[in-house]
């Protein structure tokens, strides 16, 4: 088996169905399993999958009695995996082509590469942010305070290259192939070797920033991890980044973070550096009148 797909699923409904169904048509010259893991959904998301019911083979359920997350929730199929490589792939993508093979043959010609990742667009075809550098206090500080004036991402290598609310969006960060800290979890390929060398996705992580322990976790072993626009999918996610949950999810994951990885000293300048920017969003949010965005990180300030 070349490669295990893993799908976790939380009420996506017919996002799921139309991601599977494209995976099936465009997916070519590789031999794969789809895993669907779905996290207790209440909605008609498994009902949906009766429909590529031929496909039963091919598409292996796990049934979740709770929400386990995303690292949770990949895990148990991880534990199943017997491929050469794996991907997790977001349920509100599309295959638009043989992203999928094409990737994986690239993969496969480059042994220092661990973990890949190719473009995902919004369905306007503009482009997302796919990755980054790892969360450095200097990094962080940046991010949180002045990274949206000009050159700034340029001296500083960027937590977050896109900046979605700036005037200088970083889009020509995402339009050429290099090598990164982290790429996003969406589209997160990697060799099954990892497994054995750092094990499975970290679960204290609920969701976001898993990714970028993982890679982290990738990158002591001496793996290479890599973004390559070649390729690209559709991701109708990507606009939920923004959202309340998206927002505090990553705080908290990159507190833990830090607490797993870096100096304990490392974790008060954090906490000082977070706060600090949080306030300063919470009051330039104010007087742009943006109040749902002011009132997210004013909600952020209290719980980080």
């Amino acid at each position: 088996m070349d490669l295990s797909i893993i799908i976790v699923n939380y009420n996506t409904g017919g996002l799921l169905a139309e991601c599977i169904e494209s995976v099936l048509k465009h997916t070519k010259k590789i031999s794969y399993i789809i895993y669907v893991v779905d996290n207790n959904s209440s909605d008609e998301s498994l009902a949906l999958l009766s429909r590529l019911s031929k496909n039963k083979s091919r598409i292996k359920v796990i049934k979740c009695s709770k929400n386990l997350g995303f690292a949770g929730a990949n895990n148990l199929a991880l534990k199943k995996v017997k491929s050469d490589f794996v991907l997790l792939l977001n349920p509100d993508t599309l295959i638009k082509n043989n992203v999928i093979g094409d990737m994986l043959a690239w993969i496969k010609r480059k042994a220092e590469v661990g973990i890949a990742s190719c473009a995902l667009k919004n369905s306007d075809g503009s482009i997302q942010g796919t990755g980054g550098y790892f969360p450095t206090l200097l990094r962080v500080f940046s991010w949180m305070t002045i990274e949206d004036l000009p050159f700034v991402a340029k001296i500083i290598k960027p937590f977050h290259p896109m900046r979605n609310l700036s005037y200088s969006k970083g889009i020509n960060f995402y339009k050429g192939i290099k090598e990164l800290d982290w790429v996003t979890g969406a589209f997160f390929m990697f060799r099954s070797t990892l497994l054995k060398e750092i094990g499975l996705l970290d679960d204290d992580y609920f969701m976001y920033t898993e990714e970028v322990d993982y890679c982290y976790r990738a990158k002591q072993k001496g793996w290479k991890v890599f973004y390559n626009p070649a390729w690209s999918i559709v991701h109708y996610g990507g606009a939920s980044a923004g959202s309340e949950f998206a927002i505090l999810s990553e705080f908290k994951g990159i507190k833990l973070f830090y607490k797993k990885h870096y100096p304990k000293w490392q974790s008060l300048f954090l906490w000082v550096v977070l706060k600090i920017g949080i306030l300063g969003r919470v009051i330039l949010f104010a007087i742009l009148g943006r109040g749902t965005l002011s009132k997210t990180y004013a909600k952020a300030f209290i719980e980080i």
